[in-house]
């Protein structure tokens, strides 16, 4: 059953149908969203199979410079709209948002389907990266802020683990079509990516706008009946419900007190705000240059290196990579909540350095040989770090940044992380290739010492975040409660639980 719900107005309808059940309506706000990243997932696959087909790189006749300009494009889209895109979920709500980045990815699919030559390839590629990324700066902020804590870190990893969905699917697509002889060959990709942003405008009038933003707005009433949508099936009266109104009503007021709310200046004006920032900005930058980047960009010539030059094998690779990456980041969206965000982030980090030593020792001494062994020792080796990243970062890079952030500076410290995200890739993109070129296997041990780095800064520096809601964690970061007065919405539901197995007994 359905039920009118007076929610913000979308372009394309008059009214919207909310489902009554919780679960219903969790399930399709994480399906709306994890879409978003499908397309990403998909892009980066697509193109990392593109790079591989020699039709694709005969039609445009690429060289290492041109070919890392094809590729790196789309990050200068993700920079613009990391820059411009959080202002506008802030103003118009998150789900209008997504529908807006959805609109912009599906034109701009649609011109790198039609690309004539590398400047309108470039100029789609920017705006895929614009549609993209806005669609990943929204998406995280409107799960954290309208999921249940129960569904928060799962909702969160599985936006991130949509990743390889899309690129395992990109990887079949294109291993599909470089059998043909056409420019179909490159350009069938291309057209199908836009099939995710069409699903993502389908479902968006079923689902409610954020509570938090609604509570901003000061639509109060909408807020509440939201909350009550996503944890009680409705019940505006359920305990776990009032308690949940309660923090988000006296955050949100105790946020809007503050000089210039929700802007740009109060990321920055207090200790606490830059440490968020901080936090936000450290996990963009180390999932970034963990050494991932090579892999899914250029797997081709990394496998060229290893000693594997074959087209149709590396693009074999290429799925079985994906598949296996998908299930990693499953069972690290598991263990996100299980073990807590520090210790698997160091978990991570610590083995995919270790797998990257060791896929750049193995590269040299065997890849220029013809000792089977050692090939595929090396790309086992290469499953393996993508492995070990995929378990950590993949669902941390949006479970972390949306749960450190309040509500002041979310859109905009979103818009940080992708700014710094989308920064840090287009400098790595488009380096990484004339790294390989020149300097080889050394690019591997390089990039493995850096991320040596990052394991004490998360250990010391990080804060946990684990089985707590978005007021809650404020408490950790600020040190104080002056904005809440209510009892935990953990320890309410625990309390529940606790109740209702005393009552079981009973019985």
């Amino acid at each position: 059953m359905a039920s009118r719900w007076s929610g913000n107005i979308l372009p394309f309808a008059t009214k919207d149908w909310v489902p009554r059940s919780s679960a219903l309506v969790c399930v399709l706000l994480v399906a709306c969203s994890l879409i978003t990243s499908t397309t990403f997932g998909y892009d980066g696959s697509m193109i990392n199979g593109l790079n591989i087909l020699a039709s694709y790189n005969t039609y445009f006749d690429l060289n290492t410079v041109t070919n890392a300009l094809n590729t790196a494009s789309v990050w200068i889209g993700g920079i613009i709209a990391g820059v411009s895109f959080g202002k506008v979920t802030d103003l118009i709500g998150r789900r209008p948002s997504l529908f807006y980045a959805a609109v912009i990815t599906l034109v701009a699919v649609v011109l790198q389907t039609a690309a004539q030559d590398i400047g309108m390839f470039v100029f789609a590629r920017i705006l895929i990266g614009f549609g993209t990324t806005a669609s990943a700066l929204t998406g995280p902020a409107y799960l954290a802020e309208s999921l249940p804590v129960t569904w928060r870190s799962w909702g969160l990893g599985i936006f991130n683990d949509a990743y390889y969905v899309g690129g395992l699917i990109a990887a079949g697509v294109t291993y599909g079509t470089s059998f043909m002889t056409s420019t179909w060959a490159w350009r069938a990709p291309s057209a199908v990516q836009g099939a995710f942003s069409v699903m993502c405008i389908i479902i968006l009038p079923f689902i409610p706008e954020s509570p938090r933003w609604l509570a901003y707005q000061g639509r109060t009433e909408d807020a509440l009946r939201v909350i009550a949508l996503t944890h009680a099936n409705g019940d505006v009266n359920d305990t776990v419900v009032q308690t949940q109104y309660k923090e988000i009503i006296d955050a949100i007021e105790y946020e809007k007190s503050l000089p210039e709310p929700l802007s740009v200046k109060q990321m920055f004006k207090t200790p606490p705000a830059r440490k968020r920032i901080v936090l936000c900005t450290s996990v963009a930058v180390f999932s970034t240059v963990a050494g991932n980047v090579i892999v899914s960009y250029y797997l081709g010539q990394m496998l060229n290196n290893a000693g594997i030059t074959n087209q149709t094998t590396q693009l074999q690779i290429n799925i079985i990579l994906n598949a296996f990456c998908l299930l990693c980041s499953l069972a690290g969206t598991y263990y996100v909540e299980r073990l807590g965000r520090k210790p698997t982030a160091i978990m991570s980090i610590t083995s995919l350095t270790v797998f990257l030593f060791l896929v750049g020792g193995l590269t040299k001494k065997y890849g220029n040989s013809t000792n089977d062994a050692g090939i595929y020792a090396t790309v086992a080796c290469i499953f393996l770090f993508m492995g070990s990243y995929s378990f950590g970062w993949t669902p941390l890079l949006y479970v972390y940044p949306p749960e450190v952030l309040n509500y002041a500076i979310r859109a905009n410290g979103m818009g940080v992380v992708q700014l710094a995200l989308n920064g840090t890739a287009l400098m790595a993109v488009f380096a990484f290739p004339i790294a390989l070129n020149a300097i080889g296997w050394k690019m591997y041990i390089i990039n493995a010492a850096w991320n040596i780095l990052e394991i004490p800064f998360v250990a010391w520096y990080w804060v946990e975040t684990k089985g707590k809601t978005l007021e809650e964690i404020d408490e950790l970061l600020e040190g104080r409660r002056e904005d809440v007065n209510g009892p935990d919405v953990e320890k309410v539901v625990v309390g529940g639980n606790e109740q209702a197995r005393v009552s079981e007994d009973e019985k």
